[in-house]
């Protein structure tokens, strides 16, 4: 039982101010792995008024004294990443060569990336008579998810660090035990007292005790586009600064070529990945549709290869968080069934076998863009595959979206996918695979604002000055 009942509050560990505590529940087993403290805007208060009274001096620090800071933190990530890698596998199921691996991997490589984007950043340059200056934008309010629960978090942590700002964290209540041990290696580590914070508990308290805090400069959120749309508005009254990074239904296009059943194979078993539990997933599969009969047989297979059972087993798949998230997207396959989709692997309940915990089959439909499983982010392992005639046919029924925040183009004329890249409405595009911590990651549309990753995650916490003359 892991019991994490106190918040991180100007380089202390300190009770709430109303004790409060609530159950964290492992959803493999669905049995109490143990408890948190819930704050309240009180534990807010006192956090924002460390975070602002910590900002002039960390604020003015120097580029050498945060890298070496970052470094210091890097150094005590290393020494603690297998203890992340296993809450994250029981707080919210990622199976253990996933949790150990993609999950702390991310937040390895944002730190990296920071560390390596400060030693060059300029934060001063002179355009003929005017000096343009970057500035930290003072103490920032962190809101993260229980997806990818170190990627989320470090993506906003390890730039605000770099670019001199102040914070308070609100970690996910449904995985917190990750968020528990990074403020434990940032206080190992020697940050300053104030300039991390961290109160846990629930978002519509914490989350917005933040966003309509005075003294908090601004909100960077991750998560569902109804909660980014309330922090905005929250947020108003004090004209903060909200950088969001919402939903997505993302779009796969599939080229007809000889790669086609090696290429809707990888999309397939890929949606499955952290069961479906992805912002970015291609949860559309866009194919040609002469092709469609290879295509139904080809992932079929690739789902039904999917295993899923115990995270701590040999597993490709583990359970969706929560009982909540299970029964919604139960109810979105059993609309994609109302709705006439074919289902062609998967459906409802649970995977044979497995009677306890939140696990969900690997499930693929053949629809049509209309559907509400093709419009709506489901956040689980459900793929729905799409026809098209043509290239243009695939472009408009990709940008037929409320969403854009990633895209997917796959096949052989790499020239050829980078032009149909280059017409999606997203943020960003991987053309047959790739991965790089420098490239700006953030939505279109309904997906949000603001972009992280690499240097264009600095410029999220730097104001711009100019001093004329």
């Amino acid at each position: 039982m892991r019991n994490y009942t106190q918040f991180y509050i100007d380089g202390r560990w300190v009770d709430p101010v109303s004790p409060k505590t609530a159950d964290v529940i492992n959803p493999a087993t669905e049995e109490v792995s143990g408890q948190i403290s819930l704050g309240s805007p009180a534990d807010v208060d006192r956090a924002v008024v460390a975070a602002r009274r910590a900002f002039p001096a960390y604020g003015e620090s120097s580029v050498g004294e945060r890298i070496e800071l970052l470094e210091a933190i890097q150094a005590e990530y290393l020494r603690r990443e297998a203890q992340l890698g296993e809450a994250i596998m029981v707080e919210m199921g990622a199976p253990a060569s996933l949790a150990n691996g993609f999950h702390t991997m991310l937040g390895k490589g944002h730190l990296g990336t920071a560390i390596e984007v400060l030693k060059d950043f300029r934060f001063e340059e002179q355009r003929g008579p005017t000096l343009i200056r970057k500035e930290p934008i003072g103490v920032c309010g962190l809101i993260t998810p229980w997806n990818w629960p170190m990627n989320q978090t470090c993506v906003k942590i390890f730039p605000a660090l770099a670019a001199g700002c102040t914070m308070v964290l609100k970690p996910p209540q449904l995985a917190p035990y990750s968020a528990q041990i990074l403020a434990e290696i940032l206080h190992e580590a020697g940050v300053p007292a104030g300039v991390f914070n961290m109160v846990q508990g629930q978002g519509s308290v914490i989350g917005a005790a933040l966003s309509r805090h005075e003294d908090v400069d601004m909100i960077s959120f991750t998560g569902s586009e109804t909660v980014g749309v309330q922090i905005q508005k929250d947020a108003a009254d004090t004209v903060k600064r909200v950088g969001l990074e919402l939903g997505g239904k993302s779009a796969w296009i599939v080229l007809d070529d000889a790669s086609l059943a090696a290429n809707v194979a990888g999309a397939t078993a890929g949606m499955m990945g952290n069961s479906g539990q992805t912002c970015s997933a291609g949860s559309r599969l866009l194919v040609p549709s002469s092709r469609m009969e290879e295509v139904r047989k080809v992932a079929a297979q690739a789902a039904n290869g999917v295993t899923v059972g115990d995270p701590a087993g040999n597993f490709a798949m583990g359970p969706v968080v929560s009982r909540s998230q299970y029964d919604v997207i139960q109810q979105f396959i059993e609309t994609g069934i109302d709705e006439g989709g074919e289902l062609i692997a998967g459906g409802l309940g649970r995977p044979d076998g497995l009677d306890r915990g939140w696990y969900v089959k690997p499930t693929v439909f053949v629809g049509d863009n209309d559907m509400v499983i093709a419009r709506e982010e489901i956040f689980g392992p459900v793929l729905v595959i799409i026809g098209y005639e043509d290239i243009d046919d695939a472009v408009r029924i990709a940008n037929d979206s409320n969403f854009g925040l990633g895209g997917y183009v796959s096949g052989e004329d790499v020239e050829q996918c980078r032009t149909i890249a280059r017409r999606l409405r997203t943020g960003a595009i991987w053309v047959n695979g790739g991965f790089d911590f420098h490239a700006p990651f953030g939505g279109y549309k309904r997906s949000g604002n603001g972009r992280e990753w690499g240097e264009y995650g600095f410029h999220e916490y730097l104001e711009i000055k100019s001093i004329i003359g």
